[in-house]
């Protein structure tokens, strides 16, 4: 099982995550001109280079907006926001989506970066006794978090880690000076997003976990705790501009566990309840807005209840952090009143995602191992392309990039 451990002992960041991350990469600088290419249109960028702190040799990223590095502003902008839609230089929720649905990427880290803003704004909106569509965030601060979301989710994407695993994180001490004033720390809207998250202060003062980077690891984590018995493959370590008493990184370790045996940590929850007085477009709704939200998958099964009347029965799957929010989205947008729950262990096999040139052109093609077990299958977006384009079946498309596939 491909397996990715982050070890936040000096907290976490967007870039710090971006750093540590982009060192696991087979191709870091591609990945770097690729991400900038999609950027563009938002006028941010990244420029990665080595930094060292206390002697530790690392990586460092800065973002550009317009050109101008974020370090040269003189406060974090993500903390700056307005909650009046009037005020100038800002952004809500909905228009930084619309910006993440023109960039050039894949679909997925695309639905994963707007889930990640998604948490964001909930956070701000409850902490400021305001709703999500009244969250204007400061036009600096919008566009560096986007950039960082959407450069972590492209990262995680490429590596495509069958588990993430994310130590208990270090948040830091005292207070952050922030445009609404001095505030404590772990600044609000990152203590509203680390619930349930186990986190920890300490002897370092200042701010270790932002709200973006509290946003990503809620998001990303698929449990927490001490590193997994793992054998490692690459380590990356993303260094931090702050200078403290000890070395300011984040580190990845990015390696394989459980490859051989029934993985028995991998578990996930079954959220599932009757359903027999909603239309089939209502829940079909339902189902994609899970889907949307970071569910693993959502199925409907037709059934018969009492009085013999007939039902669909609803199934959530969904990774443990996240079966609260799962189960308040069903209570919401269905007629259901109550769940049931089930803790679950699954057998997967290790998959990731890569970009095959072809006759026919470019088809991403997942693989998928284990078990002395293995798969590939090209994704079905670019195959029913291709079909659009030649006026082929998408079932005889397949059947011609298998064998190509099969001569490499």
């Amino acid at each position: 099982m491909r397996t990715l451990y982050l070890e936040c002992a000096m907290g976490a960041s967007g870039d710090m995550l971006i750093s540590a991350l982009s060192a696991l990469l087979p191709d870091r600088e591609r990945f770097i001109a690729g991400i900038n290419k999609a950027l563009s249109v938002t006028g941010t960028a990244i420029e990665i280079k080595p930094l060292r702190s206390k002697g530790i040799a690392g990586l460092h990223t800065d973002v550009r907006i317009n050109g101008v590095s974020e370090h040269s502003h003189t406060h974090k902008q993500e903390h700056s926001h307005t909650h009046f839609p009037s005020h100038s230089g800002s952004r809500d929720l909905r228009s930084i989506q619309e910006l993440i649905d023109r960039l050039d990427i894949p679909a997925k880290v695309k639905r994963d970066s707007k889930n990640v803003y998604d948490l964001l704004a909930q956070a701000e909106s409850k902490v400021h006794g305001t709703t999500v569509d009244l969250v204007h965030f400061h036009e600096l601060g919008a566009m560096d978090a986007v950039c960082d979301i959407v450069c972590v989710c492209m990262i995680m994407e490429l590596l495509s880690p069958d588990k993430t695993v994310v130590s208990p994180i270090n948040v830091g001490s005292g207070s952050v000076i922030t445009e609404h004033g001095t505030l404590p720390v772990p600044a609000p809207a990152a203590a509203e997003l680390l619930k349930g998250v186990p986190i920890y202060g300490g002897d370092i003062s200042g701010e270790l976990c932002t709200p973006t980077g509290a946003a990503l690891i809620k998001y990303l984590a698929d449990e927490f705790g001490a590193m997994p018995q793992m054998r490692v493959i690459k380590t990356g370590y993303g260094i931090g501009t702050k200078e403290f008493s000890r070395c300011n990184c984040l580190r990845a370790f990015l390696g394989e566990s459980g490859s051989e045996n029934p993985s028995t940590n991998d578990q996930i929850v079954e959220l599932c309840c009757n359903i027999d007085d909603m239309t089939p477009e209502a829940l079909g709704h339902t189902a994609e807005l899970l889907r949307q939200r970071g569910a693993l998958d959502v199925f409907l099964i037709p059934a018969q209840t009492k009085k013999n009347r007939p039902c669909f029965l609803l199934t959530c799957l969904c990774r443990p952090q996240d079966e609260h929010r799962m189960a308040l989205l069903i209570l919401r947008h269905t007629s259901t009143i109550g769940l049931r729950r089930a803790l679950t262990d699954r057998y997967t096999l290790s998959h990731r995602t890569e970009t095959v040139n072809t006759d026919m052109g470019k088809v991403r093609v997942k693989h998928s191992e284990g078990y002395g077990i293995l798969k590939r299958k090209p994704e079905y977006e670019d195959l029913a392309e291709i079909a659009g384009k030649t006026g082929l079946s998408i079932q005889e498309v397949h059947e011609i990039i298998l064998k190509f596939l099969q001569h490499q």
